[in-house]
């Protein structure tokens, strides 16, 4: 094992990641910095932009085209490996069940590319035994070489969050762990190349599978007690924020706020525990429930806004609608998952139309999705209701008189301010007369 660390840190052996999204392609950077890197996809139009120093949310371009990476969408480049990476998404399916579909194809394609000698690490996020149970003997069948003797596995579950220009790849601890201890050993030090936080080793796969996924639950859990607390106080005419800000100011206080729950991790994880859960008999109560109150968000706060609109007289049918933001996350051009699009197809569920309004969503992305009419910020114009869901910094950075200037020729009684984001202040807002609520 020491031979292959010392071959890979004097460039005689190279590092291969296979999926260049949001994880793989940091990672990849990374370690181009340092080894011979491999950065495999099979989207052979991201691999285009990749060489051409392009990426597609338009950051860390700079380090795409300054980075030693080799990009590429030949597989067989694989063989030229011997520490893989595999950085593919885990979605889930429309029943909510695990799709397994990408890992096994990623795995798929390393097997029959795989050499002796070499070590396979998994960074999907997955349910426990997926990686022994379903990866490995995919490895073994595709390769005709056997595990633990011929090749070794590793499983460390990604954590970058994406966006976030504090927690950044380097400075987030990577749990790691292996089919024996020398590989996870190896792993570790291979991994402390670019992990500037360190490594904490786990026992085996499986600590490590559901570690992923019980850190992404217990924030899915509280989010979900704090959505439902804003759904009663709703009721109680008691404004949230000033309750969560009142909470907050005790030392143990959590700092939990609502919100909408999309993305990759923390809308998706939890099903992938609640269903290896079901398959052995125990159905999940707390997790599930949680996750239930999050879907439903999308639907409460659409409501919300139509009530505010018939208590307005707003001809529904007519009025002008503007969505602040797509994106899943505040700064971050990232889609996926994204509980805005459920507010929008909420709305279309009632006839109306709306605008989005997003200066970081990724265009490629957006023009997938069915019905999105995306506008620049300087044509927003004779609104009658604005949503802000995503915070933005963009919009952040809006004064009032930019607000109040979107909206048609009303009176400011007449302007419907919805802020899911809790963005502005609802005194401020509200001595100005808009027609304001926030989550």
């Amino acid at each position: 094992m020491q031979k292959l660390y010392d071959d890979i840190i004097n460039k005689k052996e190279k590092i291969a990641i296979v999926g260049l999204g949001y994880v793989g392609l940091p990672q990849a950077i990374a370690f181009g910095k340092i080894v011979k890197t491999i950065g495999y996809d099979i989207n052979k139009e991201k691999i285009k932009k990749y060489i051409e120093g392009k990426n597609f949310d338009n950051t860390i371009e700079t380090e795409i085209k300054n980075s030693n990476v080799e990009f590429t969408w030949d597989e067989e480049k694989l063989k030229e490996a011997k520490f893989i990476i595999v950085a593919v998404p885990t979605p889930i399916n429309n029943d909510k069940t695990p799709d397994l579909n990408p890992v096994k194809k990623a795995s798929i394609t390393i097997g029959r590319n795989l050499k002796k000698g070499a070590i396979v690490v998994y960074e999907s996020t997955v349910y426990p035994g997926v990686t022994e149970d379903i990866c490995i003997p995919i490895l073994e069948e595709e390769s005709g070489l056997i595990a633990g003797r011929d090749f070794k596995v590793g499983y460390s579950p990604e954590r970058i969050n994406p966006g976030d220009q504090t927690n950044r790849l380097e400075n987030i601890v990577k749990i790691v762990s292996a089919i024996d201890d020398e590989t996870r050993d190896l792993i570790s030090s291979v991994y402390e190349l670019i992990i500037e936080a360190g490594t904490h080793k786990v026992s085996s796969i499986k600590v490590a599978e559901a570690a992923k996924l019980v850190e992404n639950a217990q924030r899915d859990i509280n989010i979900a007690f704090m959505n439902e607390l804003a759904m009663v106080f709703e009721k109680m005419n008691i404004h949230t924020k000033e309750v969560v800000d009142a909470m907050n100011t005790k030392w143990n206080a959590l700092g939990f706020t609502p919100g909408l729950v999309g993305g990759h991790c923390i809308s998706v994880d939890p099903y992938y525990f609640i269903y290896e859960a079901e398959k052995l008999g125990y159905h999940s109560q707390i997790i599930l429930a949680g996750r239930k109150i999050n879907d439903n968000m999308a639907n409460f706060i659409t409501d919300i806004t139509l009530k505010k609109m018939i208590k307005g007289n707003k001809q529904i049918n007519k009025s002008k609608i503007y969505i602040m933001g797509i994106t899943f996350k505040e700064d971050c051009s990232d889609v996926r998952n994204s509980k805005v699009i459920d507010i929008i197809h909420r709305f279309k569920e009632y006839g109306l139309d709306v605008t989005v309004v997003d200066p970081v969503a990724d265009i490629d992305e957006i023009k997938t999705l069915d019905g999105i009419n995306l506008v620049d910020l300087a044509d927003v114009k004779n609104a009658d209701v604005i949503i802000f869901a995503v915070g933005h910094r963009e919009f952040k950075e809006l004064g009032i008189d930019e607000i109040s200037g979107m909206y048609a020729d009303i009176a400011n009684n007449e302007k419907i301010l919805i802020d899911i984001k809790s963005m502005f202040s609802k005194d401020e807002m509200e001595k100005l007369g808009f027609s304001y609520w926030s989550l």
